[in-house]
């Protein structure tokens, strides 16, 4: 079975429909870094990163991670190495916070956009994460917590996403 993104503010798996947020700028067949879409394509999905000082386990199938202060997901379009990948934050280079003051990434599943031959400024840090506010994002995909909690009972590693 596969995720599906029909529009900006529809998710659906199965017989529910949930309410997220995309990127800023929309959709793009031809991501690029910082253009704020969300790309456009059918893409397997990682394993399930939450912050356990402040979340419970949670309830899924999929391959848990718990995020530490020195996890990083390297944005650095001058990496070709580290590009759009897990790092330690103290590598000298260009990359989002996982461990955040705020809530966004309490819980969080990267989407393997731009994934195996990594190409630099395709875009990186593409995320099903939290929203609150349901705002557009810089190109991840945004449920509420209640649902983003529903979507990882249902799914399993063998899920994948299709953001039309």
């Amino acid at each position: 079975m596969s995720i599906i993104v029909k529009n900006k503010d529809t998710l659906i798996f199965d017989d529910f429909i949930f309410r997220c947020c995309v990127g800023k700028n929309g959709f793009s067949k031809n991501k690029t870094e910082g253009d704020k879409r969300t790309p456009v394509g059918k893409f397997k999905l990682n394993c399930l990163y939450y912050r356990a000082d402040r979340k419970k386990k949670p309830l899924t199938k999929l391959k848990l991670k718990i995020i530490k202060k020195q996890m990083g997901w390297c944005d650095d379009i001058n990496s070709k190495k580290y590009y759009n990948k897990l790092i330690k934050t103290n590598l000298n280079l260009k990359h989002e916070k996982l461990f955040r003051k705020d809530y966004k990434y309490d819980l969080f599943v990267p989407i393997k956009y731009n994934w195996n031959k990594t190409i630099p400024r395709k875009g990186s840090a593409i995320f099903i994460h939290l929203t609150k506010n349901y705002k557009p994002t810089a190109g991840c995909i945004g449920l509420s917590e209640k649902d983003f909690l529903i979507l990882i009972k249902l799914i399993n590693k063998n899920t994948n996403i299709k953001i039309l």
